[in-house]
């Protein structure tokens, strides 16, 4: 997979001039990546017992500093909230958001970002306390509900309990794990995010069967790497990148087995 990446970035990099390089350049000179990540998110980005970042974002990161620096060892993470993930993306703290971010209009056109596709397609749940007693998102009027700030969920909640006729009560928080406590302690009935996010959640807890993830699913979020505007020759490696990985799977090319079969495919064509 190495191999697979270093190519695609090769072609990509072989006409970028030094004033359209831009994130490739410093990067390249800095040594390594700064990956921006959501901390303590369990599969996607979270510390194991070794104090090391594992998870299926991490992956992309690991592959990405592969891709550009030949060594997946070679990249560091910046932890970011919902709220600060844009901010710290756009003021060149970090390289790439590499974060379970939905790809929307306003986000693309205002905020001035470049989504490089969708590698994660979801959509928001809610999960509850089963003492609640209830089995549907529509049975929750008059509840309080963990949101976290900065994030679609607030706008697609608001929306939800707004087309049922419905009230609740936020409990606004900033990260996963300041909502995970909050939902633990009893200060909400329930919590919203990308079903994804919940189950991670969930497997968390140590009596997970007391939490019942609810069967709706209010909104569609595709989820995807982000990078800046006008960074084109940065944006196609980040783009490239995650399409190699998503091809490999399809063709069932792994490390074990990414020469001998490009060897194969070049010979037949």
């Amino acid at each position: 997979m190495k191999r697979i990446l270093l190519g695609v970035t090769a072609a990509l990099a072989m006409g970028a001039t030094a004033a359209s390089a831009g994130t490739l350049d410093k990067v390249k000179a800095r040594g390594h990546l700064i990956c921006i990540v959501n901390s303590g998110f369990v599969g996607f980005a979270s510390l194991d017992k070794n104090g090391k970042y594992q998870g299926y974002d991490i992956d992309y990161c690991k592959a990405t500093a592969a891709a550009v620096l030949g060594d997946a060892s070679k990249v560091k993470y910046k932890p970011a909230t919902g709220k600060t993930r844009f901010t710290i993306l756009n003021s060149g703290e970090g390289d790439v958001l590499w974060r379970n971010t939905t790809w929307t209009f306003v986000r693309d056109v205002d905020v001035k970002l470049s989504f490089q596709g969708v590698n994660y397609y979801d959509g928001q749940g809610f999960m509850v306390t089963k003492k609640l007693g209830i089995s549907s998102a529509k049975e929750l009027d008059g509840a309080s509900i963990c949101i976290q700030t900065g994030t679609t969920t607030e706008l697609n909640l608001a929306e939800y309990f707004r087309v049922n006729n419905m009230t609740y009560e936020p409990v606004v928080t900033e990260n996963n794990e300041e909502s995970r406590r909050n939902i633990l302690a009893g200060r909400c009935d329930g919590y919203t995010t990308d079903a994804s996010g919940l189950a991670a959640t969930r497997a968390t807890f140590k009596d997970p069967e007391n939490y019942v993830i609810l069967p709706e699913i209010i909104s569609k979020e595709p989820l995807g790497p982000v990078t800046r505007h006008g960074d084109d020759n940065w944006s196609d490696i980040i783009r490239w990148t995650k399409n190699a990985l998503l091809a490999a799977e399809e063709l069932g090319i792994t490390q074990a087995n990414a020469v001998g079969t490009l060897e194969n495919r070049m010979l037949k064509t």
